[in-house]
């Protein structure tokens, strides 16, 4: 059961194979998002049980998301070239392998080495969820179906954080993972019975594995300098990475410039409104990076929360955006894009500013409802305002044909942007190796370092006030059920429309 694009799609949502189709991109879908806004709340309880320190931590958040941000533009080049299903299927099975090992992990380096295979799992099924949708469903129920997909993914979405706390305080924090393997068990053989394979005729050429390899591999070096940094200052090692990590920077730049096709065309920033809306993407999520990663340790080492205590504190932000997104991105399609991509940065970041109050004292039920709720409350609405219009200008900022390119850049900035703030606040904070024992010295880190997450959000504002100047016309917005996602770690994924595919040459 094969077809490309010429062939056309026929699938309709309300048939047997249309609730197949859609039950396997959630299923695959929700492993990735799971482990993305669970791992957060299991961080203090993996330090403890694995005797590690902050910077084990930090590389047990930032290997998945290294690889991942890496990859997925390459990712979704070869599913177009292989085989949709084919490399869907096999970024799930990828992605329950690397969670196994993940669960059985002894100590920390293996920990660590399984994330960043986890996140080459996600690279290959991530991208796929979408597509297969795009390329199975008859042109009349894709809108539909892709609507689904993002309620159950919002559901997905806002339900982690409460499991993953409910596991980590009770079979443990090896469940976390070990959740994704009933998953994949399900997923695969439904994929493969009951959803047609696709492709891309036109997709051809080479893929660009060496842009992807030093893109990744520049992140990496960054990354092991600023996270390498507190406790082993200028030494060679960190110096030497760090300066690794911009020469090979330069080199992915160069590189890119000279292909004719590659992962990352120069030629799509071209457009001054996507390159300016994708350093307001990147300021808005190194912020969300930060304060997810933070803040879920602050409510249980210093506020004295549970493991499902944090979780479930931090749900109203996503129940906000799963609830209100879509309505958000209609009305940035009404007033333009600019308004929206500045008050919702200054929102979030008051709503940061007012985590400030929490402390001990603030889980009891007074505390919550007067630190921690008021908090992610204003940060949940400001998301809300931000998102969606967010997503729908990215989008608008390039033809048609390329908005599957835009909205994987789009998605890719945004890990990167998470990957390095994780990476980088510790340090500009000034956390020990140890801060996270040690409810005082953590707390006066935190109150350093929030501030700072606020002041990027100040930051994407005032560069979208300057430079989104032009209201997104009715039909450059993005559809309102990929609004309905809870970008809470990146914006929503675009399909690529049918032409060849992002990381191939011809």
């Amino acid at each position: 059961m094969e077809k490309s694009e010429a062939d056309g799609p026929a699938i309709r949502v309300a048939s047997p194979g249309g609730r197949w189709v859609v039950l396997t991109t959630v299923l695959g879908s929700s492993m990735a998002m799971l482990d993305s806004t669970v791992i957060n709340v299991a961080l203090p309880r993996i330090g403890d049980d694995l005797g590690t320190d902050l910077a084990a931590l930090q590389w047990t958040v930032n290997a998945y998301m290294l690889t991942l941000a890496g990859l997925i533009l390459l990712g979704g080049a070869l599913g177009d070239r292989y085989g949709r299903r084919r490399v869907f299927v096999a970024g799930v099975i990828w992605f329950a392998a690397a969670s196994l090992v993940c669960g059985l992990a002894p100590n920390a380096p293996v920990l660590i080495a399984a994330r960043a295979l986890q996140g080459v799992g996600g690279a290959l099924l991530t991208p796929g969820s979408l597509a297969l949708i795009q390329a199975s469903f008859h042109p009349d129920d894709r809108a539909r179906a892709v609507g689904l997909w993002s309620g159950f993914g919002g559901v997905g979405a806002a339900v982690g954080p409460f499991l993953g706390g409910w596991l980590v305080d009770g079979p443990g924090w090896r469940w976390v993972f070990l959740l994704n393997l009933p998953l994949a068990a399900v997923c695969v053989p439904v994929a493969l019975r009951h959803v047609p394979e696709s492709r891309d005729p036109d997709a051809q050429g080479r893929f660009d594995v060496a842009g992807a390899a030093l893109g990744a591999l520049a992140l990496a070096l960054v990354t092991y300098a600023l996270i390498g940094a507190p406790e082993q200052g200028a030494s060679p090692a960190v110096t030497g990475s760090a300066a690794g990590g911009v020469l090979l920077g330069a080199a992915f730049v160069r590189l890119e410039r000279r292909r004719a096709h590659p992962m990352l065309p120069p030629s799509v920033f071209a457009s001054r409104r996507f390159t300016a809306v994708n350093v307001v993407t990147l300021c808005v999520y190194a912020a969300l990076g930060g304060y997810f990663f933070l803040s879920a340790i602050q409510l249980q080492v210093v506020a004295g929360y549970s493991a499902l205590g944090a979780g479930t504190a931090l749900l109203p932000t996503t129940l906000l955006m799963l609830l209100f997104s879509a309505a958000s991105g209609e009305l940035g399609q009404r007033i333009g894009p600019r308004i929206p991509l500045t008050a919702g940065p200054l929102t979030a970041a008051a709503g940061m500013l007012l985590m400030l109050r929490v402390g001990p004292g603030s889980n009891s039920v007074t505390g919550y409802l007067t630190d921690v709720l008021p908090a992610v409350a204003v940060l949940g609405v400001g998301l809300v305002i931000v998102v969606a219009p967010l997503t729908a200008t990215v989008l608008a900022s390039v033809e048609t044909g390329r908005a599957g390119l835009a909205s994987g850049i789009n998605n890719a900035a945004a890990r990167a942007a998470g990957l390095i703030a994780v990476a980088a606040l510790p340090l500009l904070a000034g956390m020990g190796p140890e801060a996270y024992r040690d409810a005082g010295e953590f707390a006066a880190t935190f109150r350093r370092a929030m501030p700072m997450c606020a002041g990027l959000l100040v930051l994407g504002a005032l560069i979208a006030w300057a430079t989104v100047r032009t209201p997104a016309p009715a039909h450059d917005t993005a559809r309102p059920e990929c609004a309905m996602h809870c970008g809470v770690t990146s914006p929503p994924l675009e399909p690529e429309p049918e032409t060849g595919p992002p990381g191939t040459a011809g």
